[in-house]
């Protein structure tokens, strides 16, 4: 099969298309013809050298992909030969073929095609993941750095369909019209001074419950400023840096916590159980259109390095997704 591999740690023109021997389904597997792997950071920091793939992962890059099932390892139950599936992986997406963990699939729901559905599974379980170690409940309200990205114009889907009051953040007011559109009640342009004056005017200096942060150290004084009384700062990102200095005072004066959380580098068994609670809960609003994927692009597999520049440039709205 075709594989999309990194020839050594470095740049995006490390990532060259391979020959690689067709992945075989173990117990309580699936075969999966991939119609698409979505991109996301993770990729790009296992291509740098600064983020290598669990034990037992494959070496080639991809966390989630959407296909058509081909093949079931022994044992395995709940699907058939030729299911449209969408999975999480540990690793591996890049690629014709790849084997996913049934436990970490996700049924493609009619009506949604199935290279789009390649966007989700990530984003979904993290959102998922992370709103519930914020302690996320009815009534709260939540702000999303950078919601125009694959994480975060999902993640103003889910808390607009959960019936939450969303605010975000986007870069130029082109960006921000489009979150506005995916259902954010309030988005305020990051390119402008004071965005956390303007957070907290739209609460009426109350600030908000959860955010969810994809910045790191860049942002970690702002976060603060904007949280209200007892409210929660988690970190799923570090683009803007992973060092930073903290207000402890501000801390306690608010009674607030910050959490950090991945995904990529739990054990099955939690990885598992957060699949089996987005198909609970957030499934069904992919399946009745109140969550949708946002693509930007679909870039192929011998342009695996464009994809990349893509990515760390911050131009793609949404999901970039590599096509076999």
């Amino acid at each position: 099969m075709r594989a999309v591999v990194v020839r050594a740690p470095g740049g995006p023109e490390q990532l060259q298309v391979d020959q690689l021997p067709d992945p075989v389904p173990g117990a309580g597997e699936l075969l999966v013809e991939v119609a698409a792997a979505g991109v996301n950071r993770a990729d790009v920091l296992q291509r740098q050298g600064h983020y290598p793939p669990p034990p037992g992962a494959p070496d080639w890059p991809g966390m989630e992909i959407s296909g058509v099932v081909s093949a079931l390892g022994p044992g395995t139950s709940g699907w058939s030969v030729g299911d449209r599936v969408a999975a999480l992986l540990a690793g591996g997406g890049y690629a014709e073929r790849a084997v996913a963990t049934a436990a970490l699939c996700l049924p493609v729901p009619d009506g949604l095609a199935t290279a789009e559905a390649a966007a989700l599974p990530e984003a979904l379980a993290t959102v998922w993941s992370t709103l519930q170690a914020a302690r996320f409940t009815d009534g709260d309200t939540v702000l999303v750095r950078g919601g125009s990205g694959g994480v975060g114009s999902v993640a103003v889907q889910v808390g607009r369909a959960l019936g939450h009051r969303v605010l975000a953040t986007a870069g130029g007011p082109e960006r921000c019209e489009r979150v506005r559109a995916l259902g954010a009640d309030v988005v305020v342009d990051h390119r402008l001074p004071d965005v956390a004056g303007r957070v907290l005017a739209a609460t009426d200096g109350r600030g908000v419950d959860v955010v969810l942060d994809v910045l790191g150290a860049g942002g970690l004084a702002e976060n603060l400023a904007m949280l209200a009384d007892g409210g929660r700062l988690a970190v799923i990102g570090l683009q803007q840096g992973r060092r930073a200095e903290l207000d402890l005072g501000l801390l306690l004066e608010r009674r607030a916590t910050v959490l950090g959380t991945t995904l990529r580098s739990r054990p099955l068994a939690q990885k598992a159980a957060i699949m089996a609670e987005v198909r609970q809960h957030l499934w069904p609003l992919v399946s009745a259109g109140a969550v949708r994927p946002v693509v930007h692009t679909h870039v192929p597999f011998a342009q695996a390095a464009h994809a990349h520049q893509l990515m760390e440039s911050g131009a793609a709205f949404g999901k970039i997704l590599l096509v076999p």
